[in-house]
């Protein structure tokens, strides 16, 4: 009997162990009813993850209008005004010199550069490039972010249904313990031989250790409850509860065999889209790192433009007037950047770049196969375990009813109530467990495929 009591009483605490780490906060029902679909459409409209995505986005494309950028022509100018030493006379004959001063005057001069890049071996186009699958980068980590919500979410949610179903299993078994008090106490009272003292006793202990885990199944559901609330961003005044009243399995159960799991990933996982563009990324800004090694090709434009009062304009092309003139021209460039060893060592970079997302992108394609086998086989694991524990719960649930009517009328012992209670509470909680663990590998199996959030 003593050792039926510590099982029972170490089974009822694993079960709130179970339940506990599922759960995070608590939040008085209210009005706003909401469904799995709805608490994902919340919780990714208020994500500040998801913000941060989006700013991401926003600055990649910055980056490409950028790259766009250098293919027009850029515009240089460069105004002065201030003071100036006169000059008189003409280039020929002039009573001043210009080491002396012969008073003060002003001058104003503007002076701007027109450069139009005409080829660059790449330095633009590559940066433009890299650039535009830098976006998709970042827009498939905002999908990434977006399915990891999204499973959070779904750990909440199933997270509470546990919660519930076991506070509910606590209770279940806190009354049957309590009427088979009653009836011990009776018999006892009676005489009879199938009861004593310690009995009692026993029962009085387990009764107050079940009151204490029903007190911790209620704030593991408040807990569940609140961590919602938190992953959806809802204010602490707002009080909600979920739309599904019981955690019961799905009627078809049926899902798709591995490899089309395996192939779908392919398609649809985030991680593979942000590896694919990235390396193409990186390999872009090696060839763009390269292209530093030639030269620039470009047409420029020179337009220069000055006046002072004070001084005598000269007209002679081979003396120019700093101070009093208007130039202009246009020509085919050449520029050429020459280093010792700083090009060489961005490439250097770049390629040193490029070659770690290839490992990381070996890493993936072994381990998101790993991951989808996993969660695959979980769920075939989880399919079994309803069935079986069904089954299991619904015998010891006869059991404990059949116990239960023999000590009631005398002919049965204590401990078969005690031995069917324990079978009941671990074959049920197990039961709930394996619809847990079906509806979680379900949404781990979306996660690993990279199933977008509410297409089902």
């Amino acid at each position: 009997m003593r050792y039926c009591f510590r099982t029972m009483a170490s089974q009822l605490t694993l079960l709130l162990l179970l339940a506990s780490p599922l759960c995070a906060a608590e939040a008085p029902r209210g009005t706003l009813v909401l469904g799995l679909d709805d608490c994902i459409r919340r919780a990714l409209t208020s994500s500040p993850e998801l913000g941060e995505s989006r700013a991401d986005i926003e600055l990649a494309e910055a980056k490409l209008n950028e790259a766009k950028a250098h293919r027009y022509p850029q515009i240089e100018f460069l105004g002065l005004l201030g003071p100036i030493s006169k000059a008189r006379g003409n280039q020929v004959t002039s009573s001043d010199r210009i080491d002396h001063l012969h008073g003060v005057t002003i001058f104003a001069r503007g002076d701007a550069t027109l450069v139009q890049p005409l080829y660059t071996f790449g330095k633009i186009s590559e940066r433009m490039s890299a650039a535009t699958h830098g976006i998709e980068v970042d827009r498939a980590k905002k999908a990434q972010k977006a399915n990891e919500i999204t499973l959070k979410v779904k750990e909440y949610y199933y997270g509470l249904l546990l919660a519930r179903e076991l506070k509910a299993l606590v209770t279940e078994v806190g009354e049957l313990l309590g009427k088979a008090r009653e009836k011990a106490r009776t018999l006892l009272d009676k005489g009879s031989d199938n009861v004593d003292a310690l009995d009692i006793y026993k029962l009085d202990a387990f009764s107050g250790t079940v009151r204490k885990y029903t007190e911790e199944a209620q704030k593991g559901e408040s807990l569940a409850l609140e961590a919602l609330r938190a992953q959806m961003g809802l204010p602490a005044d707002a009080v909600f509860d979920i739309a599904t009243p019981r955690l019961t399995p799905d009627e078809n159960m049926t899902g798709a065999d591995l490899s089309s799991y395996l192939e779908a990933a392919k398609l649809k996982r985030p991680e593979y889209k942000q590896l694919k563009e990235g390396l193409q990324a990186r390999a872009a800004l090696v060839k763009a790192a390269k292209a530093d090694y030639y030269p620039d090709l470009f047409l420029g434009g020179y337009l220069s433009g000055a006046y002072s009062p004070g001084r005598d304009r000269v007209t002679n092309p081979w003396v120019p007037d700093e101070f009093n003139h208007l130039w202009a021209g246009i020509a085919l460039g050449l520029k050429w950047k020459i280093d010792f060893g700083i090009t060489s060592a961005k490439v250097a970079q770049e390629q040193a770049q490029y070659n770690r997302l290839i490992s990381t992108n070996d890493y993936a394609n072994a381990n998101i196969p790993l991951q989808i086998r996993k969660a695959y086989l979980e769920r075939q694991e989880a399919e079994k375990s309803i069935a079986a524990n069904r089954d299991a719960y619904s015998n010891a649930k006869k059991w404990a009813v059949a116990a239960s009517a023999n000590f009631d009328i005398g002919i049965g012992p204590a401990k078969e109530i005690f031995d069917s209670l324990q079978s009941y509470a671990t074959m049920r909680s197990d039961y709930f467990r394996s619809i847990y663990n079906y509806k979680m590998s379900l949404a781990n199996l979306d996660y690993a495929v990279g199933e977008a959030p509410l297409v089902k």
